[in-house]
């Protein structure tokens, strides 16, 4: 069966190409998923497909129907095709094809095909869009090779800070940058952009630690933008961190220009991702125990040493539970450790032990109530 196609000709990189748009419904019938595990990797045209990966993008699509958004897939045909020109001369024409001997190879997107095609069995209705694909004609197995290469040479994901920073549909991201505004420590001290803070910065935080403080203090489920419960929650956490920077008052030291945020950065931990999602964690524990006296027991904090070594060693505080051979560390247990630490200083102990001297094995369930 012949099938026939409205595209634009185009070429790149001295080989011809075609633009098309197809139905989302399309996508089954037209593209098949090579089983590339057969294969020796030196055989592959493509990389295994992960189907771990699957599920989240059909996700995205399933939840966001009305926005959601892909690039071009990229494909390789190996059957005879005819172009007609809708004009002389014109790149615009038609591109017909046998189905029946096609066999396209995805060069990029194969990802984006299997989830289509899996939100498609929840949602037929979302086979009406459409998607652009790009169609190169199969040279050999070298060439999709180099093609595969080319396609992922020179993509860089997103930094965590920036996605969060552009993410419309996460409404903790959203609080999260209300807060960085409407909290005055915040405001102008939280790098929006970068997941690590450069050396010499006079940026305190990254927004992306900021988002993970207030993730647990909050929560994840944030309601729209607006709403009561919106307002509600960022009210909370509004006052919440306003009051801890009352507590910690080298916050304000560097907002003041009295002291230099590398110095803080350098010396003490008060500014690290580690404890800022600790603290966290202490003023959601707080807030559900003293709904209306969180304040007072936050105040112990006061007495903290957050100061990364003493006396030419390591803070015993703080030794093997957020610092490591003199270098902060922000995994799982640092950070559960470090919250249980926190906790208990204020004199709600966690369930598990903390010492000061012995590596901290406590859990993020046993850190708290």
């Amino acid at each position: 069966m012949k099938v026939s196609f409205p595209v634009m000709r185009g070429n790149i990189g001295g080989r011809q190409y075609y633009s098309l748009m197809i139905s989302l419904s399309e996508i089954p019938r037209l593209f098949k998923f090579n089983d590339w595990e057969q294969f020796t990797p030196e055989l592959r045209a493509q990389r295994v497909l992960n189907k771990g990966r699957v599920p989240d993008i059909t996700k995205y699509i399933l939840e966001n129907d009305e926005g959601y958004l892909f690039s071009s897939i990229t494909a390789s045909y190996s059957c005879p095709v005819n172009f007609a020109p809708s004009a002389e001369d014109s790149e615009i024409g038609t591109l017909e094809m046998e189905l029946e001997n096609v066999e396209f190879i995805i060069n990029d997107g194969q990802h984006r095909c299997a989830a289509i095609t899996a939100a498609l069995k929840e949602n037929p209705a979302l086979g009406k869009d459409k998607i652009s694909v790009l169609l190169f004609e199969t040279e050999n197995l070298e060439r999709l090779q180099q093609m595969f290469s080319d396609l992922n040479r020179f993509v860089q994901q997103t930094s965590k800070s920036l996605g969060m920073l552009y993410d419309r549909r996460d409404n903790l991201s959203a609080v999260t940058m209300d807060v960085s505004e409407q909290v005055v420590v915040f405001r102008g001290m939280v790098d929006k952009e970068k997941i690590t803070i450069p050396l010499r910065s006079p940026k305190l935080f990254t927004i992306s630690a900021l988002y993970e403080a207030n993730e647990e203090l909050l929560g994840k489920k944030i309601d729209k933008r607006g709403s009561a419960a919106y307002i509600e929650l960022l009210n909370t956490a509004v006052e919440y961190w306003t009051e801890l920077s009352k507590i910690i008052g080298d916050w304000h030291r560097v907002k003041n220009g009295e002291l230099s945020a590398s110095e803080l950065r350098q010396e003490k931990i008060n500014t690290h991702a580690v404890v800022l999602r600790a603290l966290g964690g202490v003023g959601r524990t707080l807030l559900g125990k003293y709904p209306e006296g969180w304040q007072k027991k936050l105040k112990l904090l006061e007495k903290i040493d957050w100061r990364k070594s003493v006396g030419g060693s390591a803070n015993p505080l703080w030794d093997d539970v957020c610092i490591t051979a003199g270098s902060v560390v922000s995994n799982r247990q640092a950070r559960a450790a470090t919250l249980a630490v926190l906790l208990r200083e204020i004199g709600e102990s966690p369930n598990g032990k903390v010492t000061h001297n012995e590596s901290a094995e406590v859990t993020l369930a046993q850190a708290t109530e």
